[in-house]
């Protein structure tokens, strides 16, 4: 009997022994899970902060006023209030901007002026003003319009050319993003989601860009007055307006814009140009992903486009790397050192710099003439994509490892 109680004590304490062991195995696989769910949703958080675009506006100025007594001399207004049918118009010299106000929304101005072949300098700086200032829609539509439509006869086969007495200059230009709040020396650390205390560009941004567009055209074929040093400083005012994510609905408009620019030098004004464009835009955009945004923007099929892209691209690389590289084979040996299983890898940045050496070798046309790039090339992608574990947990990683095992693919195929 003593036996069998010893017995069944000793049963009911293993039996409290193996509920406790079940207690603690229970608990440590909640803290394990919890553990593991927090830690993935850190990895979600990080994955998902960042998010491109910068705040490239400030506070808006004071505009000019749009009081211009001179308009009531231009030639074919004075004409028609001297002759007699005006007696049953009843047109005073004061009525005059209203009347051409009229006559520029429905048309009728731009009529006039391919009938009589010339803008007088009152009409063309009312109209450029109109279109910059003007906070009425359908008049600065309509006065964009009409610069297009006269800019537009200097360039296309079979349109007489409209004689222009006064043409604006770059200045007036700029001094026009200066009044809407444009920041030439914006800074990197207001991101879109810190802008909330920057005002957006008015309206007024979009016949800017048309116009800027057609003004380039106008260049090509040497019939405006901007130097080589503004067409530069206009690339890399509307790479930096992509950078607004406010902006994002004008996007067409800028690339057409970006076009233009970038067609309007001539071949030597370009040899001298695309560098010091790629290292302005590279010095003003933060390495982050508004870096691969300023490069993405850059697109067009041409030789000019994709030089450019490659050389932006390059020299944000050179930033990355706080300058210590200036060439190829520099920048790849600091890429194909980097220790990706090392635990503090930074896979954030490693995703940068994948993307950027991307862009610049596929864009340069030089690539494929130059063995040992192509191979350091291929060794940092194997890198990437061999020595970054599927399993890999930590954030961008899996990314890197994608990105990478899929340009090496490409490799592989050409």
């Amino acid at each position: 009997m003593v036996f069998r109680k010893n017995l069944m004590g000793l049963d009911e304490l293993l039996t409290e022994h193996y509920k406790e062991q079940s207690k603690l195995i229970e608990n440590e696989a909640r803290k394990q899970a919890k553990a593991r769910k927090c830690y993935m949703k850190a990895i979600h958080s990080v994955e998902e902060m960042s998010e491109w675009g910068l705040c490239v506006f400030g506070e808006q100025k004071t505009t000019p006023p749009l009081s211009f007594p001179e308009l009531g001399n231009w030639s074919i207004l004075q004409s028609f209030m001297n002759n007699e049918l005006n007696s049953l118009v009843g047109l005073t010299k004061e009525q005059g901007c209203t009347f051409l106000e009229g006559l520029l929304k429905n048309g009728w101005l731009l009529k006039l002026i391919f009938k009589c072949g010339c803008v007088e300098k009152s009409l063309a700086t009312w109209t450029f003003f109109l279109m910059l200032y003007s906070s009425k829609e359908e008049l600065r539509s309509s006065a964009c319009e009409f610069w297009c439509a006269i800019l537009s006869s200097k360039i296309q086969v079979g349109m007489r050319p409209i004689e222009i007495d006064w043409y604006p200059s770059y200045p007036e230009l700029k001094s026009a993003l200066e009044t809407y709040g444009f920041l030439f020396n914006f800074s990197s650390n207001i991101s879109a989601e810190n802008s909330s205390g920057c005002k957006g560009p008015p309206q007024n941004i979009i016949t800017w860009i048309k116009f800027t567009a057609v003004y380039c055209q106008v260049r090509c074929n040497k019939q405006s007055i901007l130097l080589t040093s503004d067409c530069q400083e206009l690339a890399e005012v509307i790479l930096c307006l992509f950078l607004d994510r406010r902006l994002q609905g004008l996007s067409v408009l800028m690339r057409n814009c970006m076009q233009s620019i970038i067609s309007s030098f001539t071949e030597e004004e370009w040899i001298n140009s695309y560098s010091r464009i790629a290292k302005s835009i590279a010095s003003r955009v933060p390495t982050d992903l508004n870096c691969l945004r300023a490069v993405q923007c850059i697109s067009g099929v041409d030789p000019r486009t994709k030089h450019l892209k490659s050389v932006v691209a390059f020299e944000i690389l050179v930033n990355c790397f706080e300058n210590k590289v200036h060439d190829d084979i520099g920048i790849l040996t600091l890429l194909t050192s980097i220790n990706v299983k090392e635990k503090a890898c930074d896979f954030f940045k490693m995703y940068i710099y994948l993307v950027l050496a991307e862009n610049w070798l596929r864009y340069d046309e030089m690539f494929s003439d130059k063995p040992v790039i192509c191979e350091m090339w291929g060794v940092f992608l194997r890198n990437c994509s061999c020595q970054i574990s599927s399993s890999d947990l930590r954030p961008h990683a899996s990314k890197v490892r994608n990105k990478a095992a899929f340009l090496l693919q490409g490799i592989g195929n050409s």
